[in-house]
This record gives structure tokens, C-alpha cells and sequence, in this order.
């Protein structure tokens, strides 16, 4: 339903809603008086009160006052801060529901942004997990104080109020007690905590990752000074209270910025890096390195890539915005030769080593960006037959959707974590390919996220 251009509705005003559908955020969509209101916690069939909150040229966003009619989908959030927290935007739909839900936050980008007949798509049920809670392999808090107290937390939806978060019920077990662990380490050994409004004090984050199949951790404190207090006691108090730890690093980031990490990381004690494992390969992470943050499900949706690719063992196969190699190395066994590529040094140095390894010697990885190296391969006579892509969330530079379209490889796997830009990205790519079938995969229960892998294959 188009809105008409008018907003009928203004500020503080109550109304009834029938909610439509759930929006690209997890929200409720409903339409009053042909405008869109947006409604955080409300669900499809559901008719609620609401109070607009918040008014712009093409819609509205509201609160819930009161459920008049509930939705048999509806149920109590496992977590007693989840309405304050906002990292979840799902726990109160039961999880079959999640599944369809993000299947339909797929199709309703697509509707948004091509002109694609999506009826006539084949878009696969979204594949989801056996336990959707406690998967999250890695944590990245935010510290500060309350009322003379250490918090770590997020940021609660819309503000800058730090929400301690105690226990999380979709971090892993071992995150939440090391989060909670070096909270009370700071606070026993009184360290400054940085406060971004005066800009003083000097620990900013506690970054907690755990190897889910080696049971190996690491602890990273990013500080806005160099100068660690205490240093030395740190170390001591985390090694006692948390032998699991394998690594502990301190990241220098002074400047004023939404970015958790600064370029700066310092080794305090043990390794520089700790190992996890995707089926049969072994990974070494270093702190800023990216790594999947669901393992269990990485290896569903690494099988889905796989499957797209159809390799028959002669295939060069292109791996771009490779991170530290997983995607390239989970199909090296398969290819005549893969190539990847990303910007991250630390990440291309990870890769490598996680090659050597295993013995992979078809693999080869470079520093740089996808559209300026892969055109360079493309001149000394090196052309992919199929291209995998996994860029972050603001989708593929223009350059390197040129570049692909250029190159005309025989297939493109797009692995995407934002469906907006996935379908700007394809309606692009359309002009010489045609989409095969779209996979959602749950990579984050009950969060509105959905990853997808898409095949692509040349017209």
C-alpha cells in the first residue's frame, strides 16, 4: 500500500493499528489513514493502541500502548532487559515465526529495490538452527560507571544510556562470564573507566572471544590512552580467575569514533591469536580479525556456498572480501585454484597462515581491494569461472559489480548480511546474469538480521 505524501498523524496522538507485516528491522508495519507507522514490538494480525513517537515525510514510528488483539506468536522474551537493550529484535516471536519473518524481510527488499517479479523467484525457507540461543561467539561491550559501579553493556535503542548486561542469553556462556569476570577485575583494582562525554579515563571496551571447539579465550581491553594502569595486576587477576585465557591484548583507540578498534594492538600476554575449527580446518583469529560470529551455523551456510558453486575441481574460483580465508579455503578441495582478496593486512596475513597450515597450496591471497586487484588478474591472463562475494553491509562497491560484469564469470555466489543492499547489488548484476534461487540462513536468531546466498548465473 502506497501512503498518499500527507502525514495525517502528528506527535503524542493515540490510535488504533492493525499491524500488516513485520519491516526490515524486525518492527510491526501497519497503515493508518494510508501512512506507514512503524511499531517496535508489534506483530503481524496484531490490532494495538499506539502513541506516535516520531514523525517524518514518509512515515511514522509509534509505541506500543496496549495489545488489543495478540498475535499467537507472541512470546515472553528470554531476557529481562530485552526491551531496554535492543541488540535483539525478535525474542518475543516464537522462532519457527523468526524463520518466515526474515524470508519475508528478504522479499520485501527485493520488492523495494528492483523490479524483479519476485512471485516468480524461487526464495528457499529461511534455514535455521537446533538451539537458537548461546551461539554468538564473540562479545564487544561498551564499559563505563553507574553510580560508582562498572558496567559493560550496549547502548540502549536510540540513546546514549549504557545498559549493563550481565548475562546475555545469545552470547556463549564462556563470553558472559569473561565479560563479567574483568568487569570485577577493573573494579577491584579501581582502573579508569573512559567517559566519552569528558573524555577521560582509559578503558573503553572489553572485546571477549571464545574458540567454541577449543574452549580457548581472548580478552581484549581497548583503552583510550596507551598508558594501561595497573597493567601488570591485569594480566595476573585474568590469568588466576580465567585460565582458559589464551590471549590477552590491549587496543589503543583514542579518537572520537563509533569504530570499536583502533589500529594499534599490543600483545600483554600469551598468544597473539587463538584457534577455532569449520568442520575439518583450524583457524587462527587475531583480535581484529573477522570471523563468523555463529560457527555452528557458518558451516550451513559455507555448505550452502559450496552447493551454489557447483565445483568440479577445475573451476578458478575468485573469493573477494575474503576475511582471514574461511569461504576460499572451505573450497580450495574443490577448485582448480581460488584467489582472495581483502583490504585487512592482519586478515590476508591469517589467511595465509591458515592456508600453510593445511597444506592448501591452490590458494593464494593478496592485500587490496576487490575492483583494484581483481582487474589486474583478469590482464595477466588469470579470468575466474566463478566469483564468491561476502561483502560487508553497505554491499559491493560499484567498482568491483563493474568489474564482475566485465569479467563475465560463469557464476556469482553472493553471501550477503543486508537484503537492502543485496537487492540494489543484484538489480545491477541482472543485466548479464540471472538470479538461479535466493537462500536465507539464520545466522543471528532473534535478531532481525538474515543472511542470504544467492546463485548467480551468467544469461
Amino acid at each position: 500500500m502506497k501512503n498518499s505524501g500527507k502525514i495525517h498523524i502528528k506527535k503524542g496522538q493515540t490510535f488504533p493499528l492493525t499491524i500488516k507485516r513485520i519491516g526490515i528491522n524486525g518492527e510491526g508495519v501497519g497503515y493508518y489513514k494510508k501512512q506507514v507507522v512503524f511499531v517496535p514490538g508489534a506483530l503481524p494480525g496484531e490490532e494495538v493502541l499506539v502513541e506516535a513517537t516520531n514523525i517524518s515525510n514518509k512515515f511514522a514510528e509509534g509505541k506500543i500502548k496496549k495489545i488489543r488483539k495478540k498475535s499467537p506468536h507472541r512470546v515472553k522474551p528470554a531476557c529481562p532487559i530485552y526491551w531496554e537493550c535492543g541488540g535483539c529484535q525478535l525474542q518475543h516471536v516464537q522462532y519457527e515465526e523468526q524463520l518466515k519473518a526474515k524470508r519475508e524481510i528478504v522479499i520485501q527488499a527485493l520488492e523495494r529495490h528492483t523490479n524483479f517479479s519476485v512471485e516468480n523467484m524461487d526464495i528457499r525457507p529461511t534455514i535455521g538452527m537446533d538451539n537458537p540461543w548461546g551461539y554468538r561467539n564473540k562479545s564487544q561491550f561498551q564499559v563505563g560507571m553507574d553510580k560508582g559501579k562498572v558496567i559493560a553493556g550496549l547502548y540502549s535503542v536510540n540513546s546514549h544510556r549504557l545498559i549493563d548486561i550481565p548475562n546475555c542469553p545469545v552470547q556463549h556462556p564462556a563470553t558472559n562470564k569473561a565479560v563479567s569476570v574483568v568487569k570485577q577485575i577493573l573494579s577491584d583494582l579501581r582502573v579508569p573507566i573512559y567517559d566519552e562525554r569528558k573524555r577521560t579515563g582509559v578503558v573503553r571496551t572489553i572485546v571477549a572471544r571464545i574458540g567454541i571447539q577449543s574452549g580457548e579465550l581472548q580478552i581484549v581491553l581497548i583503552t583510550a590512552t596507551k598508558e594501561l594502569p595497573r597493567k601488570e595486576l591485569i594480566v595476573k587477576e585474568i590469568q588466576k580467575r580465567l585460565p582458559e585465557t589464551k590471549s590477552i591484548i590491549q587496543n589503543i583507540n583514542g579518537k572520537k569514533t563509533s569504530l570499536i578498534f583502533g589500529d594499534r594492538s599490543v600483545l600483554l600476554s600469551g598468544e597473539e591469536t587463538i584457534q577455532e575449527t569449520l568442520g575439518d580446518l583450524h583457524f587462527e583469529l587475531s583480535a581484529r580479525a573477522f570471523f563468523q560470529l555463529n560457527p555452528v551455523q557458518t558451516i550451513r551456510l559455507y555448505d550452502e556456498v559450496k552447493s551454489a558453486a557447483q565445483l568440479t575441481g577445475k573451476e578458478k574460483v575468485v573469493d573477494a572480501y575474503c576475511g582471514v580465508g574461511t569461504i576460499g579455503l572451505w573450497l580450495a578441495k574443490d577448485a582448480g585454484e581460488v584467489r582472495g582478496m581483502d583490504v585487512i593486512r592482519e586478515g590476508i596475513d591469517d589467511a595465509r597462515k591458515n592456508a600453510k597450515r593445511h597444506g592448501i597450496k591452490n590458494i593464494r591471497f593478496e592485500v587490496g581491494k576487490a575492483e583494484d586487484v581483481m582487474p589486474k588478474w583478469v590482464t595477466s591472463g588469470w579470468r575466474p569461472d566463478v566469483v564468491v562475494v561476502d561483502p560487508p553491509r553497505s554491499g559491493c562497491d560499484d567498482a568491483l559489480l563493474e568489474t564482475i560484469l566485465k569479467v563475465e564469470a560463469n557464476r556469482v555466489v553472493y553471501v550477503s548480511c543486508n537484503p537492502s543492499t543485496l537487492a540494489k547489488d543484484l538489480n545491477t548484476l541482472s543485466k548479464k546474469y540471472k538470479i538461479e534461487y535466493i537462500q536465507p540462513v539464520d545466522m543471528f536468531p532473534q535478531t532481525a538480521h538474515v543472511e542470504t546466498v544467492v546463485l548467480i548465473e551468467k544469461k
